[in-house]
This record gives structure tokens, C-alpha cells and sequence, in this order.
């Protein structure tokens, strides 16, 4: 039976990424974002790699109108998810006391509510099912002080360690993927041109790596995912560091 994965934040980045290895393992796809003409670009270029079937669901996981659009999605009991990839998502810079409040705001909800209203949504129609898979895009620095990026990121991964263990047993897997810097356009969002983002060329990652890791850490059912080695060290180390020097290390980059 073929497997329908929805994926939010699907118009570039991670999202897109997945899109593109979910296809080749013959899902068919629910892609979720605001930029419409984006999507119906990437809906194309998947339908002419052989994708089984692919749905464009234009919606604004900022606005109660387009939540209500992916949660209505989700409730179609006629054509189930059976995977959930939550991969919206945006930064903001690091200075809280500058940002505009309404900003970090949005932040917020796009990063907690809204993957707490989806998840909601589509378990139920899995759990019945016993079969499941939920992804939340969270990210490294989860572990580290860094503004309310890193606290909402951890809200992602407190939650998914938690629904990971709880509904297991009842077929369901909930991963937190845990990447560290990943060749994408979200830096560029952020208005940082490639170069200028402060990182050390040896924490990038590219996008395929951290797919391919995190859907094969989901498929072995572990709780959070933290692509590659390198950032494996760094997480375990930064949970038994101090909060001021971890602090200071994960204010470097932007």
C-alpha cells in the first residue's frame, strides 16, 4: 500500500528535500506552504521524476485559515497521512530585546502550536490504524542557549521524546530531527548571503545527508535524530557544559 507523506515547509529546504527522497521511495505527497507558484514548480519537477501522485495545498501556518486548511487535510479519513513532516519554520536574529514582539510571536506559534495542532490532528487517524510516522524538524542547537530559536526548537524535541515513547506501542513513531547547519536558503531568509554566516565550513551539512539520516533513525522508531557524527559529539557535549560558555560558543554563528 502506498504511503501519502504531508510535509509543511515543503516550498524549499529540508522540506523540499524530503519531498524529493520520500518520491523516490514512491510516497505520494501532500506539499504544504505559503508560496504557492513555488510548490506547483516543485509539484512538476517531482511529477516528472515519477512521482505516484502529488497534492499542492497552498496554506499560511501563520494565519488560523491556513491551519485550519492542513488540519482539514489531515481529518480526511478517505485519504489518510500516514507520515507527518513538520519543517516550517524561520529564523529570527539573536538579539530578543530588538526583534518585533509580533515577530517572535509568529515565531513561536509557527514553531509550537503549529506542530502541536497537526500532531493532533492526523494521530488519531493513525493510532486507529496502528501505523504511523511523525517527523518535527527541530534543529542542534536545541540543546544550546540561543534566543527562542533554541527554546522553541526544544520545546519540539521535549514533546517528541515523549509521544516517541508514549504511542509506540500503539504503531505510531514521533522523531525530533536534530540537524546543525544545513546548506539551505534558510540563512539567506535571514538576509546572510552564503559566506556570511559566521559558521566554520566543517559544521555545514547538506540537506540529502540529513534527510536520509533522519528517515532512516524514524524508521528504527529512536526519538530524536541528530544527523551526522560530528553534530552527535557536539549535542553530547553541550548538555554537560555551562549554560554561560555554551551561551557564548552558540552566539558565534547568525
Amino acid at each position: 500500500m502506498t504511503t501519502t507523506s504531508l510535509i509543511t515547509g515543503a516550498s524549499s529546504g529540508l522540506g523540499a528535500e524530503y519531498a524529493r527522497q520520500l518520491t523516490r521511495r514512491g510516497d505520494r505527497l501532500v506539499l504544504v506552504a505559503r508560496n504557492t507558484a513555488r510548490l506547483e514548480e516543485l509539484a512538476a519537477e517531482l511529477e516528472q521524476a515519477g512521482a505516484g501522485g502529488v497534492e499542492v495545498l497552498g496554506a499560511d501556518l501563520s494565519s488560523p485559515g491556513g491551519i485550519a486548511a492542513v488540519v482539514d487535510r489531515l481529518h480526511d479519513a478517505a485519504n489518510p497521512i500516514g507520515i507527518l513532516i513538520n519543517s516550517a519554520g524561520f529564523g529570527l536574529p539573536l538579539a530578543f530585546e530588538n526583534n518585533d514582539i509580533e515577530d517572535e510571536a509568529r515565531h513561536l506559534r509557527l514553531h509550537t502550536e503549529v506542530p502541536m495542532r497537526l500532531m493532533h490532528a492526523v494521530l488519531p487517524g493513525m493510532l486507529e490504524r496502528r501505523s504511523g510516522t511523525i517527523l518535527n524538524i527541530a534543529s542542534a542547537a536545541a540543546v544550546m542557549p540561543r534566543s527562542t530559536y533554541a527554546a522553541a526548537k526544544s520545546w519540539q524535541v521535549m514533546f517528541s521524546r515523549w509521544a516517541g515513547s508514549h504511542y509506540r506501542s500503539r504503531g505510531v513513531t514521533v522523531t525530533a530531527v536534530c540537524p546543525g547547519y544545513t546548506h539551505t536558503d534558510f540563512h539567506a531568509r535571514l538576509g546572510l548571503a552564503q559566506g556570511e554566516e559566521g559558521i566554520p565550513d566543517w559544521l555545514w551539512l547538506e540537506a540529502p545527508r540529513v534527510v536520509e539520516e533522519s528517515l532512516r533513525d524514524a524508521a528504527r522508531g529512536k526519538t530524536v535524530s541528530v544527523p551526522s557524527r560530528r553534530y552527535k559529539a557536539i549535542v553530547a557535549a553541550a548538555r554537560l557544559a555551562p549554560t554561560g560558555l555554551m551561551a557564548r560558543l552558540a552566539a558565534r554563528g547568525r
